[in-house]
């Protein structure tokens, strides 16, 4: 009797395709948008995914500054970092840090869904956030993207 081998496909660097996407975040709320650019950093939305390469597009972020949240969190949510030195706690509420850095609540919330490490890292700097509409990566030729 005769075996057929079947062969496991393996994605290599010089297969990945990588576009460019933008998204309106005008009134949408920060974790639903966080949800859905994560797994486009990543790549999971392709056929070829391997979860040891960095398979994802490029996607730009418009209008970071007009974010959505529900309930009062804007003023219970906190953010902390701390300096390093004794006593060096700092907190920022959400309406803070969107008055300071408008567009640092979407760079949090989704550098959080993504891989910790090198990885990581690789597929967060594909990510592009602007606080208003324009942005410069016309050249690219980025598609619209709608959530």
């Amino acid at each position: 009797m005769r075996q057929t081998v079947q062969k496991t496909y393996a994605t290599t660097p010089d297969v990945i395709q990588r576009r460019w996407w933008v998204v309106d975040a005008k009134g949408m709320t920060l974790g639903r948008v966080a949800s859905k650019v994560a797994p486009l950093l990543r790549g999971t939305h392709k056929p070829y995914f391997a979860p040891h390469l960095d398979t994802g597009d490029y996607v730009i972020i418009v209008n970071a500054d007009q974010i959505h949240v529900t309930g009062k969190r804007m003023d219970q949510k906190t953010y902390y970092r701390h300096s390093g030195y004794p006593g060096g706690l700092k907190s920022l509420t959400l309406r803070e840090l969107m008055d300071k850095f408008p567009t640092r609540a979407l760079r949090y919330a989704i550098k959080g869904m993504l891989p910790k490490g090198p990885l990581g890292r690789r597929m967060f700097k594909k990510l592009k956030i602007y606080a208003g509409a324009d942005h410069p990566h016309q050249a690219q030729q980025p598609q619209m993207l709608e959530l």
